[in-house]
């Protein structure tokens, strides 16, 4: 696979553009919750749960050492987007039969050949 083919995958898909957007969306939520409310409380939770099947994972190797710092949260928040959506790309391309089909050659005209 190109470098082309895991952007067009990851961004350029249209489930993929969806799933990103929303995530947009719940991270500025919470972006603006954060900023402007006295006690923001747990709004970082909504973004998480957008990311939950691998953030999960990514928890759990936290396990009891707590909360991570929080550039490392939202290092971990970006990667496990990203690769959802690169994974969630790749499940509709496949499901419309892209990824295997190559391009066919084209058959030679029959006849001797021009000299």
């Amino acid at each position: 696979m190109t470098a082309r083919t895991l952007l067009r995958l990851t961004f350029a898909n249209p489930a993929s553009a969806i799933y990103l957007g929303l995530v947009g969306v719940a991270v500025a939520v919470a972006t603006a919750v954060t900023l402007f409310a006295r006690d923001p409380g747990f709004v970082w939770v909504l973004p998480a749960l957008c990311a939950f099947p691998l953030f999960l994972v990514v928890a759990l190797v936290h396990g009891a050492a707590g909360q991570p710092p929080t550039w490392l949260f939202l290092t971990e928040l970006v990667v496990c987007v990203l690769l959802q959506s690169l994974v969630l790309g790749t499940i509709v391309e496949a499901s419309r039969g892209r990824l295997r089909q190559r391009p066919r050659p084209r058959p030679r005209p029959a006849g001797p050949r021009a000299s």
